[in-house]
């Protein structure tokens, strides 16, 4: 993801022929971003600042049709809450993120409150996103402070050029890694008991 320069001044910006007003001061808020155009790309605020990214490639959406396949599954069988799949507005505690997009979210029964008409208003109990190759650091550094900040309980890192699937969960506030699985191995959920998938089947050889 490119990170869009912020200025302290009103300036403008031209996104697929369409003008946007960038925000006085430099700070994008939720209200900001309802403005941005529909142009295919995927923008999130995250700290204020705003981060925007081309549109998946199609391995990348293999992978979260495959994982989906299996987590939908597993949540009709044993109705333990709902999954969401970008592009969907997950509002973060503390604007921390206002709005973020990640691949997959999943929420529990007992918090299904948090969903409203047009966003998530409040962290997901899981968390997962599909490594993008032109800039994994984008989940595995950015995103990866920022759920963990916004304790979301655990988070999913899939690369699928690798391919592997990193599970961490939160202990005291911080990020523990759980498991690091690659094909031929299963992974496996601790917040969603029970929830496992072969690596091998959600990314394609």
């Amino acid at each position: 993801m490119k990170k869009l320069q912020l200025v302290s001044e009103l300036v403008t910006a031209t996104y697929a022929a369409q003008t946007v007003q960038l925000p006085t001061g430099g700070v994008w808020t939720y209200d900001d971003y309802a403005l941005l155009p529909d142009d295919g790309k995927r923008y999130e605020v995250i700290r204020g600042e705003l981060y925007t990214s081309a549109a998946p490639r199609p391995l990348h959406q293999r992978v979260i049709i495959r994982l989906s396949y299996f987590l939908e599954s597993f949540l009709e069988e044993h109705e333990a809450g709902t999954a969401f799949g970008a592009p969907v507005d997950v509002l973060l505690p503390e604007k921390l993120g206002d709005p973020v997009q990640p691949d997959i979210v999943f929420i529990r029964n007992d918090r299904l409150d948090i969903v409203g008409e047009t966003n998530i208003e409040g962290s997901p109990d899981l968390a997962i996103e599909v490594l993008s190759p032109s800039n994994p650091a984008h989940d595995r550094s950015l995103k990866y402070q920022l759920y963990e900040e916004a304790g979301v309980p655990e988070y999913w890192i899939i690369d699928p050029l690798d391919p592997t699937v990193e599970v961490h969960v939160l202990q005291d506030g911080i990020y523990e890694q759980i498991g690091n699985w690659s094909d031929g191995e299963t992974a496996r959920s601790v917040v969603l008991e029970g929830f496992s998938v072969p690596v091998g089947q959600i990314i394609p050889a």
